[in-house]
């Protein structure tokens, strides 16, 4: 006896179904993947990550250190901002920091005139002072001794921390910060390239007088 075979008639709407079905399952699986694949670009090893967040200074200044300029002890820091603008302050490493009780005051009239009386400008920075490198800057005092602050870079001394002369323990507080003292521009290109070869970095900073920042 022969047995008749019985087809069962396709449905072209399951049919599509499944295939729509099994597609999105793919495409699932794909999103999947790419978001592990970014996720693992994106996120950090938390071992990887620095015990604390980069400050605003390390993220937007290359931090550059001149020691010993013009006498022992008067170590001093320029950041240098992507526009060319360079922050002038004492490093941790400053002489005055060691006396006692720290920096008590600071004067601005120096070198036969009176920095914080500076006005700047327009575009064209009108009536900032010119300065060398060596040009006196500032004079910070302790209940010991005083010390003379150089510009330490050549250009166009824009600007000068005035809340300093009310304020002078932000020097001994947050001189990296809040307690920078001035802001100069270069004047030109040049300038900066050979003011740069007489400074060193900050790891050759940390390496020559032995501080970790």
């Amino acid at each position: 006896m022969e047995i008749q075979k019985t087809e069962v008639a396709k449905n072209p709407e399951t049919d599509d179904t499944i295939e729509t079905t099994k597609q999105n399952q793919s495409e699932e699986e794909v999103e999947h993947c790419d978001e592990d694949e970014l996720r693992s670009l994106l996120l950090s090893d938390i071992g990887d990550l620095p015990l604390s967040p980069p400050s605003a200074t390390q993220v937007n200044f290359v931090s550059y250190f001149i020691t010993d300029f013009t006498k022992p002890g008067h170590d001093q820091y320029i950041y240098r901002h992507a526009n060319g603008l360079c922050v002038i302050g004492l490093a941790p490493t400053h002489i005055a920091f060691k006396d006692e009780g720290g920096i008590t005051n600071i004067d601005f009239n120096v070198g036969n005139s009176d920095r914080s009386v500076l006005k700047v400008s327009g575009k064209r920075k009108k009536n900032a002072m010119r300065s060398e490198s060596n040009t006196a800057l500032c004079k910070v005092s302790t209940a010991k001794d005083s010390y003379i602050v150089r510009c330490c870079v050549k250009g166009s001394l824009l600007e000068v921390n005035e809340r300093l002369i009310k304020q002078p323990q932000l020097l001994n507080s947050s001189a990296d910060r809040e307690g920078y003292i001035a802001i100069i521009m270069p004047t030109r290109p040049a300038d900066w390239t050979k003011n740069k070869e007489s400074l060193i970095t900050l790891e050759e900073y940390k390496a020559k007088k032995e501080v970790s920042l």
